[in-house]
């Protein structure tokens, strides 16, 4: 990284700007992830974004496989500018991916064998997976998954919508791994490297602003 055009660009942010980046950062996790599968409902997905920004996941998987839409910027609430968000055609190609950086494939599912939110380990690296509205996650999923997670429920109704379900979970997962003995916090080469990618997508016209930048220096 080139830490002077970085020191340059973080000029045309404000004091206040500069220190919320270094708040929000030192809260953001890669512990865990999120993987949305073919959710038809784009609020839906967006929703999730949401969550993922709030309880601080850094990245968003979407898998497309047959409903390949942009996420609903005005539910997302500005989220998009700080979750990454990978997107995947296939799920098994996500599963793959997930896989080698180290997370064990966890289904959302209301199956009995499921093991209760309260009772998940959070020391062990996740990637929890949400399903269709209708359909829950899908079956090679199912096939694929390391473990099964369901939130407790008491009443006649046997599932949550999609959002619902997914700032359950992070809010109950996130809150047990921040006082647990893990390393959850970010590297300080992630937390600089974040921080430049929020910078550019701070100041408008940061592309402009980069070139005259390195035609003047």
């Amino acid at each position: 990284m080139d830490l002077q055009l970085f020191e340059y660009l973080q000029s045309y942010l404000t004091e206040r700007r500069r220190h919320l980046f270094d708040f929000v950062l030192r809260e953001r996790t890669r512990h865990f992830t999120v993987v949305t599968e073919d959710v038809y409902q784009m609020h839906n997905a967006s929703a999730v974004m949401r969550s993922c920004d709030v309880f601080g996941i850094q990245e968003l998987h979407v898998v497309e496989e047959r409903f390949g839409k942009k996420m609903d910027r005005e539910i997302a609430m500005g989220a998009q500018k700080w979750v990454d968000v990978h997107r995947h055609q296939k799920v098994e190609d996500c599963i793959q991916f997930l896989r080698a950086q180290g997370y064990q494939i966890v289904a959302t599912t209301p199956h009995d064998d499921s093991c209760m939110l309260q009772e998940f380990d959070v020391t062990q690296k996740s990637a929890f997976f949400f399903g269709t509205e209708k359909e829950g996650v899908s079956n090679i999923v199912l096939e694929n998954a390391d473990q099964f997670l369901k939130i407790p429920m008491f009443g006649f109704t046997e599932s949550l919508n999609i959002s619902v379900s997914a700032a359950i979970i992070l809010q109950d997962v996130v809150t047990r791994m921040r006082t647990a003995n893990v390393p959850w916090q970010l590297s300080e080469e992630e937390i600089l490297e974040l921080k430049m990618q929020w910078t550019r997508r701070s100041i408008k016209s940061a592309d402009k602003i980069v070139a005259r930048y390195y035609r003047e220096n």
